[in-house]
């Protein structure tokens, strides 16, 4: 493989892989008939049942047992956050979409279900012009998203089932250089990447010494709930970040829904800025943004971290990191809900370590450290 090239993992090789059997949960029946019209239409998806709210939806999980169940934030009798954690109780990995309102209720909410073990999230077409838009919107967002959580079903989650352990994927690491002590993180993340980030914070210590710049894959207003619920799983500060804002080390900048985030040096300071280009691998905020500045600004002392998500946002913004010298972590496949985002990355050969999700933090930590503050002095690159 080329470096930097736009490439996408194939489907796993199983010529008998059945349809993805999705169960749709909403109170509205109109937004439910669209849903599933949308997905019907799709040869790779199953419709094998609906539920107009949780108390039925969990009743028909056991009755159906779908492989991916997209599911309503707000509902009567039993809502949304309620249903997931009775779903996660008996089902721990069976894929949930949360299918939310844009309101500050609904993104609050989302977030919520993203920390109990949703895998994602996707929102509800509201104000769309025309059914036809409405149809749109939901094949773009969310027909994606059951196919990449339902192919990780019929594979690494399949195998984490039974006990068994996924077979390792093809990939080479960088050779080994010099040690190199990072004076900033970038980190990208999409699906399955709110509940990893917040691990991985929660245990970096409140002298952690240099900033920590996140690219989620979110939409305006979700952004800031995310930065609040990051806030209350760490000792750092976490701020949603603002153009101009100088860099402090020690504070975590979350990228704000619909705008990139960049790095600008000015005479040696560093400060963070904003825009609104086109949307990159449609996404506003994408990583490659951030990557590529974080490189241009930081040069060899650079850290970029891969974390579990869909798509190829951060291929080329890790290139950029290593070419300029700097280093680059990715998540694991086996800790990954899904491992497009990293596994790209690692595939590509710019990972410098793929490393399990509980293993990053300290590698964040060992890699932040003055070689001097270690015990021994060195370690390893």
């Amino acid at each position: 493989m080329s470096p930097g090239m736009d490439v996408a993992l194939p489907p796993p090789k199983d010529a008998n892989m059945k349809k993805a059997k999705v169960l749709v949960v909403d109170d509205a029946m109109l937004i439910r008939r669209m849903v599933t019209d949308v997905l019907a239409a799709d040869p790779a998806i199953e419709i094998v049942g609906e539920a107009p709210n949780g108390k039925v939806a969990l009743q028909k999980i056991s009755q159906l047992n779908p492989d991916l169940v997209t599911l309503d934030v707000e509902m009567p009798e039993m809502n949304g956050l309620q249903t997931l954690k009775a779903i996660r109780k008996t089902h721990p990995r069976l894929p949930v979409i949360m299918f939310s309102a844009v309101t500050e209720r609904g993104a609050a909410d989302t977030l919520e279900a993203l920390h109990y073990g949703a895998s994602d999230y996707v929102t509800k077409p509201a104000g769309m012009a025309g059914k036809e838009l409405a149809q749109a919107r939901i094949r773009e967002d969310l027909v994606p998203k059951i196919k990449s959580l339902c192919r990780v079903v019929s594979g690494v989650q399949a195998l984490k089932s039974k006990g068994a352990k996924p077979a390792a994927a093809a990939f080479t690491l960088r050779p080994l250089g010099p040690t190199i002590t990072a004076d900033v993180v970038a980190i990208s993340l999409s699906t399955g990447g709110p509940a990893a980030i917040g691990e991985i914070v929660s245990k970096l210590p409140a002298d952690f010494r240099v900033p920590i710049l996140i690219v989620p894959h979110m939409a305006a207003m979700f952004t800031r709930f995310f930065a609040e619920r990051l806030s209350a799983q760490t000792r750092l500060k976490v701020v949603e970040a603002t153009d101009g804002e100088a860099i402090q080390p020690g504070v975590i900048y979350v990228a704000p829904g619909d705008f990139h985030l960049t790095v600008q040096r000015d005479n040696g300071a560093t400060a963070l800025s904003l825009t609104q280009d086109p949307p990159l691998h449609s996404h506003r905020p994408a990583a490659d943004f951030l990557f590529d500045s974080v490189a241009d600004a930081y040069g060899s002392r650079a850290l970029g971290v891969i974390l579990t998500g869909m798509g190829q946002d951060g291929v080329k913004g890790c290139e950029a990191i290593s070419a300029a010298g700097g280093r680059i972590l990715v998540q694991d496949e086996a800790s990954s809900v899904v491992w497009e985002m990293a596994g790209l990355v690692a595939k590509a050969g710019f990972a410098d370590a793929v490393l399990p999700l509980g293993d990053i933090a300290a590698e964040l930590i060992r890699r932040t450290t003055r070689p001097s503050a270690v015990a021994g002095g060195r370690g390893a690159a």
